[in-house]
C-alpha cells in the first residue's frame, strides 16, 4: 500500500532529528488523535534516545481519555533547531492552525514541474494522511486517498517499517479506525479495512474498551446538543438536511465545542436527502461540516467553495462570521 522508497525516506528524516514533533489538525477526531498517540508511541520505542512530543491547537475529546499518551498533548509550538515534524491527518497546514504563527514549519506545494519553490520551509518533515485533497506540504508525503483512516495507513507504515505493534499502539490505531468508519458502517470499510482490524486484534487492541468509550458513552451535556442540533433540522429545496448550533446553544447546554463529533451522522440519516450539512460558530467562524450516503453527491466539491475540502462522502469548511438566522412567513388564503 505504501512505496517502500516513502517509508525508507521517512525512517531516514526521523533518525537526523534532535527532536520529534508529532502534529494533528485543530478540533481533533478519533483518526486524528488515535494516530498521534500511536505514532508518538511508535517513535518513542524506536528512537529512545531522541524526545517525541505531541502537538494540537485543540485539547483531545474527553472521549479519547483512555488513549496512551493522550494527555501529553501541547499546545504552545516553539520550533528548535534540530526538529523534525510529524503531521498526521491534516490536508492541508491551515488545519493545524500552526501556519499563520509558524509558516516556516511548513513546505511550500510543488509547482506543475513537481519542484518546490526556494525559501521553503526550515525544517524536514514527514506528513501521513489520507485525505485525497492533501496538498503535499511535507518534506516526506505519505498520502493514501484509498486508505479509511491515517490510523490504517499507520498499521501499514509500521509493518514496512519491521515496527511491530503493542496493544496500547494497536488501542490507539484501531480507535482512529474505527471513528472514521463510524464503527465500521460507513462505506470506506473494506475488505482491507477488516484486514487491517484484525491485524490490530492480533496484536492486542483493547476493541471493548473502545466500544465503551467512544460509542456507548455520552455526557449529558453532549445528548443535549445533539438534541439541539436534531431539532433545529430544516430541508432545504436542493434535497439537503441542515442544522446549525450558534455558540448560545453551547453555552446553554455546557457543552464544549468538541462534543458536537458524531451529531452529523444522526442528520444524515434523514431518509432521501442528498446530503446534510451542520453549521456551528465558534470564535468568530463558522466550521460546517457535510456528509453523504449517495454515490452520486460529491460534498467535498461543495466544500471547496468555501476553501474546504475533505472526501466525497464526507467534508467540511470553516469561514470567518456568525450565523444570522432567517424565518419567512407566508399567509394563505
Amino acid at each position: 500500500m505504501i512505496e517502500k522508497v516513502l517509508v525508507e525516506q521517512a525512517l531516514a528524516t526521523f533518525a537526523k532529528a534532535k527532536r520529534l514533533r508529532c502534529m494533528c489538525h485543530r478540533n481533533p477526531d478519533g483518526d486524528a488523535i488515535g494516530s498521534i498517540t500511536a505514532m508518538a508511541q511508535l517513535l518513542e520505542a524506536h528512537y529512545p534516545d531522541t524526545p517525541v512530543e505531541l502537538y494540537c491547537v485543540d485539547p483531545s475529546p474527553p472521549t479519547f481519555g483512555f488513549l496512551p499518551f493522550v494527555h501529553r498533548i501541547k499546545h504552545d509550538l516553539k520550533p528548535e533547531e534540530g526538529d523534525v515534524f510529524i503531521f498526521l491527518d491534516s490536508a492541508e497546514p491551515k488545519l493545524t492552525e500552526y501556519h499563520e504563527t509558524l509558516p516556516q514549519i511548513f513546505q511550500p506545494s510543488p509547482d506543475s514541474t513537481g519542484l518546490r519553490p526556494a525559501g521553503g520551509g526550515e525544517w524536514p518533515s514527514v506528513c501521513i494522511d489520507h485525505h485525497p485533497t492533501n496538498t503535499r506540504y511535507a518534506t516526506v508525503n505519505i498520502v493514501i486517498p484509498e486508505a479509511s483512516s491515517t490510523c490504517e495507513i499507520l498499521v501499514d507504515f509500521s509493518e514496512g517499517a519491521g515496527w511491530p505493534l503493542t496493544p496500547d499502539i494497536a488501542t490507539s490505531l484501531l480507535t482512529g479506525v474505527y471513528t472514521d468508519t463510524g464503527g465500521l458502517v460507513h462505506s470506506n470499510t473494506t475488505a482491507r479495512v477488516y484486514r487491517t482490524v484484525a491485524r490490530l486484534l492480533k496484536a492486542g487492541a483493547r476493541q471493548q474498551l473502545i466500544v465503551q468509550q467512544v460509542f456507548r458513552s455520552a455526557k449529558i451535556s453532549t445528548l443535549r446538543l445533539w438534541g439541539r442540533v436534531l431539532e433545529k433540522i430544516s430541508i432545504t429545496p436542493e434535497g439537503g438536511a441542515i442544522s446549525a448550533l450558534t455558540e448560545g446553544d453551547f453555552l446553554a447546554t455546557g457543552a464544549d465545542y468538541s462534543e458536537l463529533t458524531g451529531a452529523i451522522d444522526y442528520v444524515n440519516a434523514v431518509p432521501g436527502m442528498k446530503f446534510s450539512l451542520v453549521l456551528a460558530e465558534r470564535a468568530g467562524k463558522v466550521k460546517g461540516s457535510l456528509r453523504t450516503l449517495r454515490d452520486d453527491v460529491d460534498v467535498s466539491k461543495m466544500a471547496g467553495a468555501f476553501q474546504g475540502g475533505g472526501h466525497k462522502k464526507a467534508a467540511g469548511f470553516a469561514v470567518s462570521g456568525k450565523l444570522v438566522p432567517e424565518v419567512r412567513w407566508k399567509v394563505q388564503q
